[in-house]
């Protein structure tokens, strides 16, 4: 007996001793020298329940402590890089939940028209830019919006005005819409004669039958087939503007919504020469005609670029319907200014459940454009029913719904219930100025007036989802809107434009805390990539992706954060964007 409490008691003693070995390492770990320290913030771990801290400190790629200044500051060595913060937010890296980079990158050298809100600012823009680019063969770009031409689809003829030498070419800021005219319709052999594809129009005069220049949906591709394709050369030139212009506003990890298995050979390149300092997470594209082996095909896509930190696949996209805006969202009743019209989805309800149990089966993540509110309730359904009849893998289910502009009340509860995450563009639900400003007058905001008051009042809904215990996942859908996040939580905690009207918000319910729409462009963006384990928070051995501020925006009124802008950020631990090398990062 004596010999077994001998026994047990030495047990006991090297137990103790080990423990204690261990907590001296690590403290031992934390006193070594680090690579970079952040100081003087308003440091937001994305730990909702957290005090804010005052600094951070990173080794490698790797946060190791979340602290005081003078915790901080006692790791610092020669060879430490100091962000000084000058009071202003410190947060993780933005996590861009929805966004299209290589077209974002292509835009960028492309006229842009999302600063033009009347018809004479669209003209003055074509015209000024065309000229400026005698050397292009054909004039494209995108960003114009519906409301200036009242309801209207803007024309061929006024096209052939501003740009009469050459083809061009204009997609609207939703990407839903094709402006074309004459010269560019006659070299993609568009006419009257010409059938409408399926999923599309091409919009014709009632009166002569000849196309009058707008291209809707998949009538598009008519357009896109004759147009000049980008090189690989200007993808990859693309693919780096698009990354400095991220690390311009602070991302440090985008979720590309949908492209081609050769976007991802893309990234590798970049990849294999240091060059990718954006975390990337590419969802391919399926629609209603995949079979067994187009989802062999994709799987063997995800084997070549599974699970990693900075570039990985794992997820599908579907396309369910189209926008409210040209009246191709499909709706469960008809539009309030087209009483014939309900919108059409690309999907039947049993195309819809097959395809999506083909891929929940496979273990891939689904992520379905549903912008109106039948092909939310038809993909809530899918993905209702995919969980009935297939066994849940170990990782489990995160399926998402991109954008949710309109929601039956019905349908809000659902997202908690499923686990669905609700992916949503805070920059979408900007109230036009006809809604922010009802004292003017007719409201000809073509969104609402489309689908009436009622289902306006339901556009947006992030805290109704978030209450009801759905998970958010912010992002811009870029280049269809901006890309700051900045202009994103303005909007998300004030439902205002950036002048700040209508006062009081544009259903003012839906807004969100200021850390709950962080939370949704960072934490819960790295759960919607099962990357929770890695990043999105600021912790100890989470990645070293962080953005600081010029401001503090956790204090003061929500309009400071249309001042503030991004001073710093840092990702995988290095410096990648400074708005201000000498004042904000030097090295000590």
């Amino acid at each position: 007996m004596a010999a077994r409490l001998t026994a047990y008691a030495v047990a006991f003693i090297v137990g103790v001793t080990f423990i204690a070995g261990l907590i001296v390492g690590a403290q031992r770990e934390d006193d070594g020298a680090v690579d970079l320290i952040v100081i003087n913030g308003k440091v937001y771990t994305a730990d909702a329940g957290a005090e804010l801290a005052e600094a951070v400190a990173v080794r490698g790629n790797k946060v190791v402590r979340v602290g005081s200044n003078r915790e901080i500051q006692r790791l610092k060595r020669a060879q430490t890089i100091v962000v000084d913060a000058r009071g202003g937010a410190v947060m993780p890296g933005f996590n861009d939940a929805h966004a299209h980079l290589i077209s974002g990158g292509l835009s960028l050298d492309q006229i842009s028209l999302a600063d033009a809100t009347t018809i004479d600012e669209i003209k003055d823009t074509i015209r000024v830019w065309s000229e400026a680019h005698p050397e292009r063969a054909w004039i494209t770009g995108r960003g114009w919006y519906y409301q200036p031409f009242n309801g209207a689809m803007p024309t061929r003829q006024m096209l052939d005005a501003l740009v009469p030498d050459r083809p061009a070419y204009l997609i609207a800021y939703d990407g839903h819409t094709g402006w074309a005219n004459t010269r560019a319709l006659k070299l993609a052999g568009i006419t009257r004669r010409t059938r409408t594809p399926a999923n599309g129009v091409i919009v014709k005069d009632p009166r002569t039958g000849e196309p009058t220049g707008a291209l809707k949906e998949a009538a598009m591709s008519l357009m896109t087939a004759a147009a000049p394709k980008p090189t690989e050369e200007d993808r990859l030139a693309a693919a780096r503007a698009a990354i400095d212009e991220a690390h311009r506003y602070g991302i440090t990890s985008v979720h590309d919504a949908g492209s081609a298995a050769a976007d991802l050979d893309l990234y590798d390149r970049l990849r294999k020469r240091k060059e990718l300092t954006l975390r990337v997470y590419q969802a391919l594209r399926a629609d209603a005609t995949l079979t067994e082996a187009g989802l062999e095909e994709i799987d063997r896509v995800r084997t070549r670029f599974a699970d990693d930190p900075l570039l990985k696949t794992g997820a599908v996209k579907l396309i369910a319907d189209g926008v409210i805006e040209s009246h191709t969202a499909a709706m469960l009743e008809p539009y309030a200014n087209r009483p014939a019209v309900k919108g059409d989805a690309r999907f039947t309800p049993e195309q819809m459940n097959k395809v999506v149990a083909m891929l929940d089966k496979e273990g891939w993540q689904v992520m379905t454009h549903a912008i109106g509110d039948a092909a939310v309730r038809m993909t809530l359904d899918a993905y209702q029913a995919a969980a009935k009849s297939n066994p849940t893998l170990e990782r489990g289910r995160r399926h998402r719904i991109e954008h949710i502009e309109t929601i039956d009340p019905a349908d809000i509860p659902r997202f908690g219930k499923l686990g669905v995450i609700a992916s949503m563009q805070p920059v979408h639900a900007t109230p036009s100025p006809a809604l922010a400003r009802p004292e003017a007058g007719q409201n000809n905001d073509v969104w609402s007036v489309n689908i009436g008051a009622e289902r306006a009042a339901r556009g947006w809904v992030w805290n109704s989802i978030s209450r009801s215990g759905g998970r958010l996942a912010f992002g811009s859908d870029w280049p269809v809107m901006t890309l700051d996040p900045l202009k994103g939580l303005h909007v998300a905690v004030t439902r205002t434009t950036q002048d700040g009207l209508p006062t009081g918000g544009w259903v003012p319910a839906e807004r969100l805390p200021i850390r709950k729409a962080i939370d949704a462009y960072t934490r819960d963006a790295a759960w919607a990539s099962f990357d929770e384990l890695r990043k999105g928070m600021l912790a100890r051995d989470m990645l070293a992706d962080i953005v600081v501020l010029t401001d503090d925006i956790f204090s003061g009124p929500a309009s400071r954060l249309t001042t503030t802008e991004v001073a710093v950020t840092i990702a995988d631990g290095k410096v990648v964007y400074r708005r201000d090398p000498p004042e904000n990062t030097t090295a000590q």
